[in-house]
C-alpha cells in the first residue's frame, strides 16, 4: 500500500491507496487530536455519485427557451469534452456581449479545497476577471454581520480574527470564561485553508486546568465540553443582546463600570447610559427586563454581572450570533459590556468572537501571507452581499441598501458556479429554486453529482484534491504541506485550472490565463514568492525541490501569549484603532447617519421579526442549524462515515423529552418539520440538556425536493430559514431566527 500526504479543511491525513483505490486515512503525528471527518476520503472520492464526463442539460440543449422550468428535475446527456468547453464558451461570449459582463455571476464559495492552487474560486475569478469581469459575492455566509459592523466599532474582521488573544494568554490569567453561543467542538474540527494541528479545545481543557471558570449561554448545554464544567445559562434563542444589555445594566446601576477605561478608550458611552437607564426610551433595561426577553432568571443575571466585575473576565460570543435577525447587535453589545468591565487589553482579560468557530481562533502561530494565485482585477466592480443572492436573482434593477450606499441588483443571464454549495449554504431554497430558474444558463464545475450540479445546465467533472498536486498553507496555520496526487483523475475529470484554460483557449485569452505555465510550475511559483516575502521577514524556507521531498514545512514560533489591543488599552493615542475616533465606538455617528431603523448607532435591543412570542401558536419551536459534526458543510455528505450518523438516512432533529412527548414522538421515528416557507423530513434524537421550545437539525444534507409535493426527502433545514438580511447594514444570514412545528411522518 502506498500512502500519500493530503491536506483537507478538517485536517491533514496520511492517505493509503492501493490498486488505485483509497483504502486508509490516518492522522499525521503533527495533530495531537485528529479529526475523524477524514473518513468521508474512503469511499466520498470515488463514489458512484461522482460525474464522469461533460453534462448538458437536455432541455437546455433541446429547447429555444433552454427549458428553464426543468432546471434541477431534467436529464442530462454526455458529450465530449470539446463539445462542451464549445458550447460553454459560446453562451460565455453571447452573454456578455448581449447583456454585459454584469449579467454573469461569479459563484463560488470558498470550501471547496484546502489547497491554494487548485482553490476554485480564485482560479474562477482568475478567468472571469479576464474576459470582462462579472458580478461577485462579498463577505461570507459565516460572518457577514460581523465583518460590516465590527470595522465601524473596534476594526477591521480579518485583522481580528488573526491578532485575537490566544488561549495561551487565558490559561494561568483568566478567571472567568464567559461564552455566548457556546464553544462548540464540532466547529473547531475545520478551518478555511487547512489545520494541520487540533488544539482548541486541547488548551480549553488546560485553561479549565488551571482554574478558569466557564459559562455556556446557549440554549443546548453541549454547546460546551462538558470536561470543562460550566455553569449553563439557557436563553431564548435570539435573545443574547437583551440579557446582555440586563448584565450591562447592573453594572452601570452597582458603581461596577468603569468609568475610567470608558472616558480614554471608547466614545459614545453616555448614549449607551441613557439607552441603559431608559432615559433616551422610557424603558430601563433591568434584569427583570432582560429576564422577560431572554428567560434567564433576573437573580442569575445580577449574579453574573456581580461575578464579572470582580474577576479578570474574558467575554466571546460564537458567529452564530450575528447569524440572526439584527445579527449586527450581540457583537457591538459585547464590546460594549467588555468595555464597562474595562479589562480589554490586559492578559486574560477582553473580548473576542468565534472561539471554537474554527480550529485557528484564539492560536498562537506565527501569522505569515503565504502567495496565492493571481486573480486580477474584476473590471465590472459589481458585488452584492453574498446572502442576498436570492434577492438579485428575483428583483433585477432593485435597489438594496448596504453599509451606507446603495445597490442596484443587475439581471443575471448567467450563472457559472465553481466550489461551494448553494442549496446548502443559502436560506429558504424554495425561493432559491425560483431565482435560480431565471437566468439562461447555469455551469457548473463540481466532483459529484450534487444538487448544485443537478441544478446546472452544463456540467464538468471537476477533480478532487487527491486527484492533483497542491500547496496547502493558510494565513492561520504554521505548517505548508506538499498535497500529493494520490489517484489518477477520475473518469474523465479535469482540474478546474484546466476547465478554464480550455475555456480561456476557445475565448481566445488561453496564455493570459496560464502564462504559459504548467500547475506545477504555478505552485513552484507561488512556493518561490511566498520564499521571497519570508526573506523580507527575516526567515527563510526550504527550496520547493526541499519543501517537496519533505512533504511538510514550519514556519518558525512566536511568543504564545498574543494579546490584542495590549497596545491600545497602554496608549490609545499611540495605538489608535482603526475607526473614526481611534477608539471603541459604542455609539457611531457614522452608522447612526445611515438612518437605518434596523440598525440605530449603539448596540440596541431589536425584537426579532421572528420569534417565539409572536408567532407560538402556529410554529413554537425555535430551530437552529449549526454546522454538522461528521461533514464540513455539504462536502461528503453521500459518504459512510456522514451517511452513519443519520437516521434512516435523514439528517437528524435533536429535541427535549418534553417536546417529544408532547408530539407522541420518540428516538428514531421519521418527523416532518415544517413552517409557511417549507419543510423537511428528519429522524429524531433526543436530549434533555437543552431548551424544550429549541429543536436543532445541523446543516449540509443533499438538498432532494419531491418533484410532487417539493417536501425535502434528505434532511435540509434551509428549506425551513427565512432568507432575510440581518439589517440594511450587513445584509447576513439569518438562519437561526426560525419558527417550525414538528409532527410525526407516516411514509404510507
Amino acid at each position: 500500500m502506498k500512502r500519500f500526504r493530503n491536506a483537507t479543511q478538517w485536517g491533514v491525513y496520511d492517505v493509503g491507496v492501493e490498486a488505485g483505490r483509497i483504502k486508509t486515512v490516518d492522522g499525521i503525528p503533527e495533530d495531537p487530536e485528529v479529526s475523524d471527518v477524514g473518513q468521508v476520503l474512503i469511499d466520498g472520492v470515488q463514489h458512484r455519485t461522482r460525474i464522469k464526463r461533460p453534462a448538458i442539460r437536455k432541455g437546455w440543449l433541446e429547447q429555444k427557451d433552454r427549458g428553464r422550468q426543468l432546471r434541477g428535475q431534467d436529464e442530462f446527456c454526455d458529450v465530449p469534452w470539446d463539445e462542451a468547453l464549445e458550447l460553454a464558451s459560446n453562451e460565455l461570449k453571447r452573454v456578455a456581449q448581449e447583456h454585459g459582463n454584469t449579467s454573469i455571476f461569479g459563484g463560488s464559495y470558498g470550501w471547496a479545497s484546502a489547497g491554494r492552487f487548485h482553490h476554485a474560486q480564485s482560479q474562477l475569478h482568475r478567468f472571469i476577471n479576464l474576459m470582462g469581469g462579472c458580478t461577485r459575492a462579498m463577505n461570507s455566509y459565516s460572518t457577514a454581520a460581523a465583518q460590516v459592523i465590527l470595522p465601524h466599532v473596534i476594526a477591521p474582521w480579518h485583522e481580528m480574527e488573526l491578532q485575537q488573544t490566544t488561549l495561551e494568554n487565558v490559561i494561568g490569567n483568566t478567571q472567568l470564561f464567559v461564552a455566548f453561543g457556546g464553544l462548540p467542538r464540532r466547529n473547531a474540527q475545520v478551518a478555511y485553508g487547512g489545520i494541520t494541528e487540533h488544539r482548541t479545545h486541547l488548551d480549553l481543557q488546560r485553561a479549565r486546568e488551571s482554574g478558569v471558570e466557564f459559562v455556556n449561554i446557549s440554549p443546548v448545554a453541549g454547546d460546551v465540553d462538558a470536561a470543562l464544567n460550566a455553569q449553563w445559562l439557557a436563553p431564548k434563542p435570539s435573545t443574547d443582546v437583551a440579557l446582555m444589555l440586563g448584565l450591562a445594566f447592573v453594572l452601570e446601576t452597582e458603581g461596577l463600570a468603569d468609568k475610567d477605561f470608558l472616558g480614554s478608550h471608547s466614545v459614545g458611552y453616555d448614549r449607551v447610559r441613557d439607552y441603559l437607564l431608559g432615559i433616551s426610551d422610557g424603558e430601563p433595561k433591568t434584569p427583570s427586563w432582560a429576564s422577560a426577553k431572554c428567560d434567564v432568571e433576573a437573580e442569575a443575571i445580577v449574579a453574573l454581572a456581580r461575578d464579572m466585575a470582580a474577576k479578570r473576565t474574558f467575554l466571546t460570543a460564537a458567529w452564530s450570533l450575528q447569524r440572526g435577525d439584527h445579527g449586527e447587535q450581540p457583537y457591538w453589545m459585547l464590546a460594549t459590556l467588555a468595555a464597562m468591565l474595562g479589562q480589554i487589553g490586559l492578559p486574560g482579560g477582553g473580548f473576542g468572537f468565534g472561539y471554537s468557530a474554527e480550529g485557528f481562533v484564539g492560536s498562537d502561530y506565527k501569522r505569515f501571507n503565504w502567495a496565492t494565485l493571481p486573480k486580477g482585477r474584476n473590471p465590472t466592480g459589481v458585488a452584492i452581499p453574498v446572502a442576498r443572492v436570492t434577492d438579485m436573482l428575483l428583483n433585477p434593477g432593485a435597489d438594496v441598501q448596504y453599509d451606507g450606499r446603495s445597490i442596484t441588483y443587475p439581471d443575471i443571464k448567467l450563472i457559472y458556479w465553481a466550489g461551494g454549495n448553494p442549496f446548502h449554504h443559502h436560506q429558504d431554497l424554495n425561493r432559491l429554486v425560483d431565482g435560480w430558474r431565471r437566468p439562461d444558463t447555469v455551469i457548473v464545475n463540481e466532483p459529484w453529482w450534487t444538487p448544485v450540479a443537478q441544478w446546472g445546465d452544463i456540467v464538468f467533472p471537476a477533480t478532487t484534491s487527491l486527484e492533483r498536486i497542491d500547496i496547502c498553507a493558510s494565513s492561520h496555520d504554521p505548517y505548508a504541506h506538499f498535497m500529493e496526487q494520490a489517484i489518477p483523475p477520475q473518469h474523465e475529470a479535469r482540474s478546474d485550472h484546466q476547465i478554464f484554460s480550455g475555456l480561456a483557449a476557445k475565448l481566445g485569452f488561453e496564455a493570459a490565463f496560464t502564462e504559459n505555465k504548467s500547475e506545477r510550475q504555478w505552485i513552484e511559483d507561488m512556493w518561490q514568492r511566498s520564499a521571497d516575502l519570508a526573506s523580507t521577514q527575516g526567515f527563510s524556507i526550504p527550496t520547493f525541490a526541499e519543501w517537496e521531498k519533505a512533504g511538510i514545512y514550519r514556519l518558525p514560533d512566536e511568543p504564545r501569549t498574543r494579546d490584542w489591543m495590549t497596545g491600545f488599552r497602554l496608549d490609545p493615542t499611540a495605538a489608535p484603532l482603526a475607526t473614526p475616533s481611534g477608539k471603541l465606538e459604542l455609539f457611531s455617528e457614522t452608522i447612526a447617519g445611515f438612518g437605518y431603523s434596523d440598525c440605530p448607532g449603539q448596540a440596541t435591543w431589536i425584537q426579532p421579526q421572528e420569534w417565539q412570542e409572536v408567532d407560538d401558536a402556529l410554529y413554537p419551536l425555535h430551530l437552529l442549524s449549526p454546522q454538522p459534526g461528521r461533514r464540513l458543510h455539504s462536502q461528503y455528505d453521500q459518504s459512510r462515515y456522514s451517511q452513519a450518523g443519520k437516521v434512516a438516512g435523514k439528517e437528524v432533529l435533536t429535541m427535549h423529552p418534553e417536546a417529544a412527548k408532547q408530539r407522541g414522538l420518540k428516538a428514531g421515528d421519521l418527523v416532518r418539520v415544517f413552517n409557511e416557507r417549507g419543510a423537511c423530513l428528519a429522524g429524531v434524537s433526543i436530549n434533555a440538556n437543552m431548551r424544550s421550545d429549541t429543536v436543532v437539525l445541523p446543516v449540509g444534507s443533499w438538498f432532494k425536493p419531491c418533484a410532487k409535493t417539493g417536501l425535502e426527502l434528505n434532511g435540509n433545514p434551509n428549506v425551513l430559514t427565512r432568507d432575510k438580511g440581518t439589517s440594511q447594514l450587513a445584509q447576513g444570514s439569518t438562519a437561526h431566527t426560525c419558527l417550525v412545528q414538528v409532527e410525526r411522518y407516516d411514509e404510507s
